[in-house]
């Protein structure tokens, strides 16, 4: 165990408990909206950062390095979606969804669904899809700590699995979404210094792209293809598409990721919001699968692809950069592991407990559920990925695409369409994820060469515009909704009329609103 590296990392730890604690002292717990939003004061730069990096996941560091240790350039093509996706969520939903989401009075992106669809079986599909595939999504993020924890101090799997589980459900617990919030931005800025400081570190080592590329053409001339090492995916721009809409259109449908749009301080901090998430996606996101490809040069023997960027980091760089690399590598893990067990206990307290088994829960009831659940997952995650770790790159590609299939249709059309209705919003949800999940169990994308993102979201997008217009007579969208979709596309703070309705208690604030909304277009 290096003592330097360790030193780095147990001072990181230190700072993000620190960040928790902060949250907690500045009251960011004391009541629904700020435990699960922050209090809706988050600015720009913290918004942009939180959105990145609870995207970007371990994944980058090792799904990304393995995907491209195996696949060469080919890699590339989820980092083309990746980069533009930061400014593609704020720009078509992150202004209107803030507006929306606090005229209807919603704390979660769920109960914003139902809000805006409304019915109890838009929140109880959509609640059940979310809890159970962000769950499984965190299990990724438990295992890449795991392992990084592991490399790092030398102990057993199983210890640096349980510190490092141990460490992000305490900071959640103690500060909800704020936290979680400056967290991120903390992380972000060491996961972009770590990862440039190692790919610069792999190009001085092989001289540069010009001596990798023509090494790499030596070895194997298509690892340098866009169609992958060996020709794999040659002509197949079906799985290509869904390569680049994973982490681009699917990432609208992200519920742990759409919340930072309701957590803004206002509406308009999403225009200089999506400016810093390009800059910084710019600067980070292909950055890991570049030094997953020059691994291939530095580690050619590499017995596990996932751990490629860790070992370059160890090969090439001192102790006390080590530390630092290390520490952005359990960043990019622990800024998503966060933010999935916080939407996952917000939205199983507020969506499904006190919307369906006790509806006269107290905020304190709902907040002692959602840490109740935190920590279980928590448990039931060590577990799982004690006893058979799946592959981390398979469970976030699988996880992503089936939540972008069943959300990102019908978080788009809340704020756009006015057509879209009830029954559209649950037959998108359902036919996007039941067409997601049935093509990568059958194994259709290699017969047909069509990813499941890439299908899934043409099914559900299908389904919401089609079961919409058929049944716009039956089932119209609600006057007072039309209206709060009005207020919503106009350009300006919301109208302190509208915000003083939002008591964040459905039953009571719905009506309330409703009432206000309809006697405006009476006069």
């Amino acid at each position: 165990m290096n003592t330097t590296v360790l030193a780095f990392l147990v001072l990181y730890y230190v700072v993000v408990l620190g960040i928790g604690l902060w949250a907690m002292r500045r009251g960011a717990t004391d009541d629904l909206e700020g435990y699960f939003l922050g209090g809706r004061e988050v600015g720009p730069l913290v918004t942009a950062l939180t959105l990145q990096s609870t995207s970007m996941s371990g994944y980058m560091f090792l799904g990304a390095g393995s995907l491209a240790y195996t696949t060469g350039y080919w890699s590339l093509w989820f980092a083309a979606g990746d980069i533009g996706g930061g400014v593609l969520n704020l720009s078509i939903i992150g202004r209107r969804m803030r507006k929306l989401s606090q005229i209807m009075g919603s704390l979660t992106s769920i109960e914003y669904l139902e809000a805006r669809y409304p019915s109890p079986v838009t929140r109880l599909i959509a609640a059940s899809l979310t809890v159970f595939l962000l769950a499984f999504y965190v299990l990724a993020q438990f295992i890449a700590g795991g392992k990084g924890m592991a490399l790092v101090t030398g102990l057993e799997y199983e210890w640096a699995l349980l510190i490092a589980l141990a460490i992000i459900t305490i900071y959640t617990l103690l500060g909800g979404y704020l936290a979680v919030a400056y967290t991120d931005l903390f992380q972000s800025l060491i996961m972009l210094v770590g990862v440039l400081w190692v790919l610069g570190a792999a190009l001085v080592h092989v001289g540069g792209f010009t001596a990798a590329n023509q090494t790499l053409a030596e070895i194997d001339p298509t690892i340098l293809s866009i169609w992958g090492t060996g020709l794999g995916f040659e002509g197949q721009w079906g799985v290509v598409a869904g390569a680049v809409l994973v982490f681009s259109a699917g990432y609208m449908g992200w519920p742990h990721v759409v919340t930072r749009h309701m957590a803004m301080k206002r509406p308009a901090t999403a225009r200089l919001a999506g400016a810093y998430a390009t800059a910084w996606n710019l600067l980070f996101v292909s950055a890991p699968y570049l030094v997953g490809i020059l691994a291939i040069l530095i580690l050619p023997n590499l017995d596990d692809p996932e751990l490629a960027i860790f070992e370059v980091a160890q090969t090439l760089l001192p102790s006390a950069v080590t530390g630092i690399v290390m520490a952005a590598i359990m960043a990019a893990i622990m800024s998503t592991a966060d933010s999935l067990l916080l939407q996952t206990g917000s939205i199983a307290s507020r969506d499904l407990y006190e919307r369906f088994i006790n509806p006269r829960a107290s905020e304190q009831q709902m907040l002692w559920v959602s840490r109740a659940l935190v920590l279980a997952i928590g448990v039931i995650g060590y577990l799982v990925a004690l006893i058979e770790p799946p592959a981390v790159a398979f469970v976030v590609i699988f996880a992503t695409s089936v939540l972008g299939s069943a959300f990102a249709p019908a978080f788009v059309c809340a704020v756009w369409w006015k057509k879209a209705n009830t029954p559209g919003a649950i037959a998108s949800m359902v036919t996007g994820a039941v067409t997601s999940v049935l093509w990568e169990l059958a194994g259709l994308a290699a017969t047909t060469t069509l990813a499941p993102v890439t299908v899934g979201l043409t099914a559900s997008t299908v389904a919401i515009v089609v079961v919409s217009l058929a049944t716009r007579r039956s089932s119209p969208v609600p006057t007072y909704v039309l209206a709060a979709m009005e207020e919503t596309a106009r350009v300006g703070p919301i109208p302190e009329r509208l915000i003083a309705m939002s008591d964040f208690a459905l039953e009571p604030e719905a009506t309330e609103i409703e009432s206000l909304l309809r006697g405006e277009e009476e006069q």
